[in-house]
């Protein structure tokens, strides 16, 4: 056939099926060889990081893809986004009108994957477990509104908050609050490399290279999971590349089956142009961000007047334009556009890059310039575009006689436990949401234990406007304290906003299924993968 283009809508819960390839039209191609999709995520166990699978330490895209696959949630999501709906729970609601009970009832006879039963109880040890750890990678912070956790006989779990929270739902499907075997992990300590033992929709086995990283997950179908998910595959697997590169030419060969993040702006291009190949390329709504973060309390940036003036400097048209072209566009606020809730609060608080204007607030504030900085990046999480990208902001602050700048960038399993500890002043970062609601751009930055260890702490964002906007059910009511705390961060800049991506999938034409293979949060889905006819 000839190679296309799908473009999916990009409304959050009305993605339409669309026929991505020549394969059999049910996709439930279930027997055969192993589904391989390609990844230049790395896993990597580490001294700072040995525990990158434990579900109370994971707080990533790459390894929350290894957990979506394998540890069950009490909610999870339907084909096409839209709210969770129960997956290990047969069903969940509050039970009051301030949204600080919730009550989930499990599904009957539900098994870990070893053929153990699951009970209310080991749902209660799983999410206690994962707050009392309470790692340092800041996942923990997803469960910061729960106070106590009881248990009715051995299918109901009771959820008593602290304070109202209309978005708990969505964090009970995030893996911090999978449910894991309590035969298999210590209550009060991380569980170290590569094993997990849940009840989800497939089992794994890692095969780990001579530097404890992971190069191949070994996805197989669990016969014991009940739960929301439809399984159309036996066996798949997620193979770590090196670079985009080596990556694009095993799905060439045949190598592997399905090429996911981080395709090249490129490689996109190139498989976008082709009309005649066996490749199919599919662009869907995404929800991803990048961003510049500081360290508020380091002496070159503990000024905002330098934040500021940096913020005021910064062109995401040209950056946009330069390094990823159609594949992602200027982002004025750290929630997405197509979140409820967004507002162009950099736009409004800085207009169009100005020189003259950063010099004025850098002259206001009594600092001298240049004002001598490193760019910190990471080489190997974000995709082969993000050392071009640090080089053209390098540039434009350089070029404005402003700033001194230089970039560094290091891999991440280097790269996050440095950041965490405070070592860089300003550091380029990369969101992928753990569930699509503006909170999430926000608390996991600004909140207290925030997965950046950011010093920055706004007395009115933490006890004010954020419990405020969790009290409404009907987001759009939550739009006034969302704008007020967008417009702070513009103020303040902990952070600085830069773009939103698209995200893509390039799969040969016998697999189906690829066009629901990623949801909109960025989670990759291998159920859905089948193998067709060519």
């Amino acid at each position: 056939m000839n190679r296309k283009t799908l473009v999916l809508p990009a409304v959050i819960g009305l993605l339409a099926p669309v026929l991505a390839a020549c394969g059999s039209s049910d996709g439930t191609g279930s027997g055969g060889d192993a589904i391989v999709v390609g990844t230049t995520d790395r896993f990597t166990a580490s001294k700072d990081a040995p525990a990158p699978v434990d579900p109370a330490y994971a707080y990533d895209v790459g390894t929350w893809n290894i957990l979506r696959q394998t540890v069950q949630t009490l909610l999870s999501y339907p084909r096409g986004d839209g709210d969770p709906q129960p997956d290990a729970a047969q069903s969940c609601e509050f039970t009051d009108t301030g949204n600080e009970r919730y009550v989930c009832t499990l599904r009957q006879g539900l098994e870990f994957s070893n053929g153990d039963p699951i009970t209310a109880a080991d749902v209660k040890y799983s999410i206690d477990r994962s707050m009392a750890i309470n790692s340092d990678s800041g996942v923990a912070g997803l469960l910061s509104t729960v106070d106590t956790i009881e248990t009715k006989g051995d299918r109901e779990v009771i959820f008593h908050l602290k304070t109202a929270d209309a978005t708990f739902p969505f964090k009970l499907s995030t893996p911090v609050a999978g449910i894991i075997n309590p035969d298999d992990y210590a209550k009060n300590k991380l569980r170290d490399g590569w094993d997990v033992d849940a009840s989800g929709p497939y089992t794994m086995k890692a095969e780990v290279n001579s530097d404890n990283e992971m190069t191949k997950a070994v996805f197989t179908k669990n016969p014991h999971y009940k739960g929301l998910l439809t399984v159309k595959n036996d066996k798949a697997e997620i193979e770590s590349f090196s670079s985009a590169a080596a990556m694009g030419k095993a799905l060439e060969k045949g190598d592997i089956d399905v090429m996911t993040r981080s395709m090249t702006p490129e490689q996109i291009q190139k498989l976008s142009d082709d009309t005649n190949g066996d490749i199919n390329l599919v662009e869907m709504a995404g929800l991803e961000i990048r961003y510049l973060g500081f360290n508020t309390d380091a002496a070159t940036v503990k000024n905002k007047a330098v934040r500021q003036a940096i913020a005021q400097i910064v062109n995401r048209g040209q950056l946009v334009s330069e390094v990823y072209g159609s594949e992602a566009d200027p982002l004025f606020s750290m929630v997405p556009a197509s979140v409820t809730g967004h507002s162009n609060s950099f736009f409004n608080k800085y207009g169009d890059p100005s020189v003259s204007k950063a010099k004025s607030i850098l002259s206001a504030a009594n600092i001298n310039n240049p004002v001598k900085l490193t760019l910190h990046y990471t080489t190997d999480h974000y995709g082969s575009a993000t050392k071009k990208e640090f080089q053209v902001l390098a540039k434009q602050l350089n070029d404005s006689g402003l700033f001194d700048v230089t970039t560094k960038g290091t891999p991440w399993a280097t790269f996050r436990p440095n950041e965490i500890k405070g070592d860089y002043d300003v550091y380029g970062m990369g969101w992928f949401p753990d569930f699509p609601d503006a909170d999430n751009y926000i608390a996991p930055f600004l909140d207290k234990d925030n997965t950046l260890g950011s010093p920055y702490d706004n007395v009115k964002i933490r006890s004010t406007l954020i419990p405020e906007s969790r009290r409404e059910a009907d987001r759009l009511n939550a739009a006034k304290s969302l704008t007020d705390i967008q417009d702070i961060i513009a103020q303040d800049v902990p952070l600085i906003p830069l773009w939103q991506g698209k995200q893509y999938i390039a799969a040969r034409d016998d697999i189906t299924g690829a066009e629901w293979a990623i949801n909109s949060s960025s989670t990759l889905q291998l159920w859905e993968l089948g193998r067709g006819v060519s």
